[in-house]
């Protein structure tokens, strides 16, 4: 008797949520379609890079954004921009720091419809250990169940300490940073 009460009230509760607490749909991104990549600018000369490894975990759904949610993970060893010495300095203690920070982070917090397709992920972004909150615009169109994602923002890399001693400055190196995205994502079924 006091455990079909029990039930009873369970379901009760159960069917007294609000519709938003349903989960909200997971994707699997499309690597050899999505790029997530960097752009900045070395003595006056703009250069484009990129990360060969990451990965993002993805719930989202428009009509419900209070459940949905993304964490990416990205190995910043990975990045590549074509030019070999630049490429040598980027793992090192004064970039990147790779034997001791592996990884970066972005975790969202919520996100905001801004309307016709456009929205912005708000959330954490972690480099070198330093936490940051970070909002990333990004325009989203779905059709049926593929997903096409591109957003920006602008980063300044000093803030996660990216870029230290020689480095610091923008004298020789930009301390703005823009990170790109271009992903495509699939429903998963």
């Amino acid at each position: 008797m006091i455990r079909r009460a029990i039930l009873g009230a369970a379901a009760a509760l159960l069917l007294a949520l609000p519709a938003s607490a349903a989960p909200a749909a997971t994707w699997t991104v499309d690597k050899a379609a999505s790029v997530l990549g960097f752009k900045a600018s070395a003595s006056g000369v703009a250069f484009n890079g990129r990360f060969q490894r990451w990965d993002s975990t993805i719930a989202f759904d428009p009509k419900n954004l209070a459940a949905s949610s993304v964490t990416t993970t990205i190995d910043v060893g990975s990045a590549n921009t074509g030019d070999k010495d630049r490429d040598e300095l980027l793992p090192t203690a004064e970039w990147f720091a790779v034997a001791k920070y592996p990884k970066a982070t972005f975790v969202s917090r919520s996100f905001v419809d801004k309307g016709g397709g456009n929205y912005e992920a708000q959330g954490d972004l972690t480099i070198k250990g330093v936490k940051r909150p970070v909002v990333l615009p990004f325009k989203l169109a779905i059709t049926g169940d593929v997903a096409k994602m591109t957003g920006s923002l602008v980063l300044d890399r000093t803030a996660f300490g990216v870029g230290t001693g020689q480095w610091k400055s923008d004298d020789t190196v930009s301390t703005k940073v823009t990170v790109l995205v271009n992903l495509t994502a699939r429903k998963a079924g």
